[in-house]
């Protein structure tokens, strides 16, 4: 254990007790050979969250906040003082199996080009969550996601890019991100280019900071010897408004920060007005019903 690097564990808690301690239960259960220290960020929870922390891991080095900070800043608070040599991001309602830290840590310290890394993601079911190996999506990955093609032609190289289907799932790969329930970072890499972009309040900071990853120079891995359960969507409350704002939103600033520049005027508008009608619809469903237009 001695030779191997430390590792920061780093998650965001709001309003999410029960799975918060499952998930801290199944870090200990399943992590023997790392030495590791648990940050737990507390966005103002209006549960029992953090007397539930202080009484059953007081280990954990808890930062309670007076607000809703938002995924971005709130990891930021603890990555800013996390001096271990891996940082990881892990969602509050994810289930650590058979080792996977472990065997997370031992693949970082084995392949020193890759400064960032993902394990499997799995649904409940056992299923693999899609979004645990990406491609950048580019406009025209995006295209043939958003038209239904990478589903028509999963075994495509160039339709089925965004969730690179085509891969095989047992396999390691480089790919061009890895999902923010479970993204692992070496802190020699923070250091070269900075901390997550806290202009994304929640989504496409973690696809941000792989792409900056790779851009420095390291490899970003999806691998799968290592798993865990990610109980998608449950963490993050994905049914709020204010989610739902924030998930379009985060589309806009990514076009705008990594595509707008080398996209025509008249590209980048009718992108902006695609996202800007894909939000009208996802947000019919927070009207009441007697609100809504009839179907």
């Amino acid at each position: 254990m001695e030779n191997r690097s430390s590792l920061g564990i780093i998650i965001i808690s709001f309003n999410v007790c029960k799975l918060l301690k499952e998930c801290l239960e199944s870090v200990v259960r399943e992590t023997r050979d790392t030495r590791y220290e648990i940050w737990v960020i507390d966005n103002h929870s209006r549960d029992d969250s953090v007397q539930m922390l202080k009484e059953s891991f007081p280990q954990v080095r808890l930062i309670e906040n007076t607000e809703n900070l938002g995924f971005t800043r709130a990891n930021n608070q603890a990555i800013a003082k996390c001096q271990c040599d891996l940082i990881l991001l892990l969602n509050p309602d994810t289930i650590i199996q058979d080792r996977a830290l472990d065997k997370m840590v031992r693949f970082m310290d084995e392949n020193p080009d890759v400064g960032a890394a993902g394990c499997r993601v799995l649904n409940e079911d056992g299923t693999l969550q899609l979004a645990c190996r990406r491609s950048v999506p580019t406009p025209a990955v995006a295209f043939y996601k958003l038209s239904g093609l990478s589903r028509l032609f999963p075994n495509s190289k160039v339709m089925a890019r965004y969730n690179l289907t085509y891969l095989d799932p047992n396999t390691a790969h480089e790919v061009d991100a890895v999902s923010g329930a479970f993204l692992l970072i070496r802190k020699q890499v923070v250091d070269r280019i900075g901390m997550l972009d806290e202009e994304f309040w929640i989504f496409g900071e973690d696809i941000d900071w792989c792409i900056r990853t790779k851009k420095a120079g390291w490899k970003v891995m999806y691998y799968p010897d290592a798993s865990i359960i990610h109980y998608k969507g449950v963490g993050c409350g994905t049914n709020s408004r204010k989610t739902s704002y924030e998930f379009y939103r985060a589309m806009y600033l990514f076009h705008k920060k990594h595509f707008a520049e080398d996209c025509s005027p008249v590209t980048n508008g009718l992108i902006y007005v695609g996202i800007f009608f894909k939000a009208l619809l996802s947000w019919r469903r927070f009207l009441p019903s007697k609100a809504r237009p009839n179907s």
